[in-house]
């Protein structure tokens, strides 16, 4: 190393999810290339646009398509793939692990703790076992590959109880994630029923749960109210004010007392931050971390995304702004600035934002939408959702692959197929880790790493739609 690159800062970016990627976008732009060294670290080597999740479960489009490779989208910033475990303040320094299982050490002039977030867990019994998850690019991929062999499986028995289990589809949680992805999995299953002779549409059964009194509240009344009722009028059974609470092999109980047979229990019920966030003994709200206006945690450090709780001045209660990607993302882009700032390139300043919209994606010709307040249904909220998605996506070619398999299916139905590149223990709730943590049951590391378990994808926000201008 030479010694101006020695002298030089680092700047630390942990995690390659929304805030990160944008946080780092934010420093080449406004750093020269001599004021400082930007160094990512992240658990994969991809940013995934965490909204299309749906899609790619639904097999409307290829993993590849969301995912955005950082080493592509990012010119100057080295990009390193692996965990980090620990943080040091006082000595400025982090301890992460890397693809080969060797744990390093490095220091740092300013942090940025973009660390995302984990699928929210409950004390519901067999959960970890019995459930699948829908947060990252390996669960959504596993997700369809699991229920078109379900089909699969009910085509080829003779018992009808077993066949009516297999067709029996359940989804826990009625917000964004749950409602696309119940919606856009109906739709198509209901779809694929004519390639099985033996499997007629009165047996599929989609189930979708949520202890609210309304499915995507977010959307309000007369939105929530529409999406209801393009889910309903496919067949699909909403139970709201009703939850799972206990899963075994082949069955669910709920709250309402029923029972349901299934072999397909989805669980989307919201995100929380990683466990690498409590351990590091600062200031939370809710388990987000604490930071001022300016995403600021302490000198020197600052954090953006899921999990950080930065106050929300244009709300009622002065509440922190919610987990979202629209807020990850513009937050990522805020301290970049500001990092910026303290290394004299530019002004600091303080985060603020207003939603501008939602759109939520329901299968078919179906959607809802929002855009800067003015709710509309139909095919022109479709039209809206698509060409919002298509705005947001970082990269050209990500944008232009995510178009061509639009068009393509709006043409021809999209391939169904099991490619089984996925384990089951991949998608289940048993164990995920994010850009900043690990967990058991997951590992972000190649295959020839000596820990167990299959990569996926980290995000920098919920898979919730929201329009930004």
């Amino acid at each position: 190393m030479s010694s101006s690159a020695a002298s030089r800062p680092a700047v630390v970016v942990v995690g390659g999810g929304f805030a990160g990627f944008y946080a780092a976008k934010a420093l080449e732009r406004l750093l020269p290339a001599s004021a400082a060294d930007l160094t990512m670290i992240s658990a994969t080597d991809h940013l995934c646009y965490s909204p299309l999740l749906p899609e790619v479960a639904a097999g409307r489009l290829g993993p590849r398509r969301i995912a955005v490779p950082l080493h592509a989208a990012l010119r100057r910033t080295r990009v390193m793939q692996a965990v980090v475990d620990d943080v040091n303040f006082d000595e400025q320094k982090l301890t992460f692990t890397t693809g080969d299982g060797v744990v390093q050490h490095a220091s740092w002039d300013r942090l940025a703790l973009t660390t995302g977030s984990v699928t929210r867990t409950l004390e519901t019994p067999g959960l970890a076992t019995h459930a699948l998850g829908l947060k990252n690019l390996i669960e959504a991929d596993y997700v369809h590959d699991h229920v078109l062999r379900q089909l699969e499986l009910a085509d080829s028995t003779t018992d009808p109880a077993e066949r009516r289990a297999r067709l029996t589809f359940v989804v826990v949680g009625a917000g964004y994630a749950g409602t696309e992805t119940a919606a856009q999995l109906q739709w198509m299953t209901l779809r694929l029923l004519s390639r099985f002779p033996r499997l007629v549409p009165r047996e599929l059964r989609w189930v979708l749960l949520d202890h609210s009194a309304n499915v995507l509240p977010e959307m309000g009344p007369r939105l929530s109210r529409s999406a209801l009722n393009v889910v309903r009028r496919r067949g699909m059974d909403v139970r709201l004010q009703c939850s799972v609470t206990a899963m075994e092999d082949g069955q669910v109980a709920l709250s309402d007392g029923g029972r349901l047979s299934t072999h397909t229990v989805l669980w989307t019920v919201g995100v929380t931050p990683p466990p690498l966030v409590e351990r590091l003994s600062l200031p939370v709200n809710r388990g987000r971390l604490v930071v001022d206006d300016e995403m600021r945690l302490s000198e020197d450090v600052w954090a953006a995304g899921d999990s950080a709780a930065a106050r929300d001045p244009y709300s009622h209660a002065g509440s922190a702004y919610p987990p979202t990607a629209q807020n990850a993302q513009r937050q990522g882009v805020v301290i970049g600035q500001n990092i910026a700032a303290s290394l004299g390139y530019g002004t600091a300043r303080a985060y603020r934002h207003r939603d501008l919209g939602l759109v939520a994606d329901l299968g078919s010709t179906a959607a809802v939408a929002k855009p800067f307040g003015i709710p509309i249904t139909g095919l022109l909220a479709k039209v809206v959702t698509k060409a919002y998605h298509l705005y947001a996506l970082p990269l050209l070619a990500n944008k232009l692959r995510v178009a061509a398999d639009w068009i393509v299916n709006l043409v021809n139905c999209p391939g169904a197929a099991q490619l089984g590149l996925v384990s089951p223990q991949a998608a289940r709730l048993s164990g995920e880790w994010s850009g900043g943590d690990l967990r058991p049951g997951r590992s972000p590391l190649p295959a020839d790493s000596t820990k167990t378990g299959v990569p996926s994808t980290t995000t920098d926000g919920t898979v919730i739609r929201v329009m930004t201008g």
